[in-house]
């Protein structure tokens, strides 16, 4: 590999690292495991550095190395729960509310305008900046900023996103935000 490639490699790491890195936690959902997980994608990524030629198809590579290691790694454990006849006391979480949660979230930005939910997506949920934005989108950065101010209070007004999430957050203390200064 020759040294622009290694900047360029070097660069894109240092820009998308923290966003590859909340998809490797999705797969892991432990920050050790999934840094070892992003660790090991990107090293795969760099030995195929030259033979990527769409730059904008990196992510993708990166995202697909994460799942097949981590499929690999899935496979390559020993079974570490023994079945048995006793329960364990422990209790299970439930994962329940937040599925809900997601899949209320998921229909109040399919309720969206395609820019503004596409704003909202790329701001909130790949982490992108304002000026990433406006250049991916081909809009000017105070359009971003617009077009996403306008589409957060949209979803703020939204009667079912509120009904959805009612209970999800916790209610502010009825005397400012000094909960336990009483």
């Amino acid at each position: 590999m020759s040294k622009a490639q290694h900047e360029e490699f070097r660069d894109y790491v240092a820009a998308r690292g923290p966003t590859l890195l909340r998809a490797a936690m999705l797969l892991t959902s432990d920050r050790a495991e999934a840094e070892d997980l992003l660790q090991s994608a990107l090293a795969k990524t760099y030995l195929a550095w030259d033979r990527i030629n769409d730059r904008a198809a990196v992510d993708g590579y990166v995202r697909r190395a994460m799942v097949n290691t981590q499929i690999s790694w899935w496979r390559r454990r020993k079974l570490e729960v023994y079945p048995t006849d006793e329960l364990p006391e422990q209790p299970v979480d439930d994962h329940t509310r937040r599925s809900e949660l997601h899949d209320a979230l998921g229909r109040a930005l399919d309720k969206l305008p395609k820019r503004q939910r596409l704003a909202v997506m790329l701001r909130y949920y790949e982490d992108m900046s304002e000026a990433e934005i406006a250049d991916i989108l081909g809009i000017s950065v105070g359009t971003v900023k617009s077009t996403v101010s306008r589409a957060m209070a949209k979803l703020r007004e939204d009667a079912a996103l509120e009904h959805d999430f009612a209970g999800a957050v916790p209610a502010p203390h009825p005397h400012g935000d000094h909960a336990g200064d009483d």
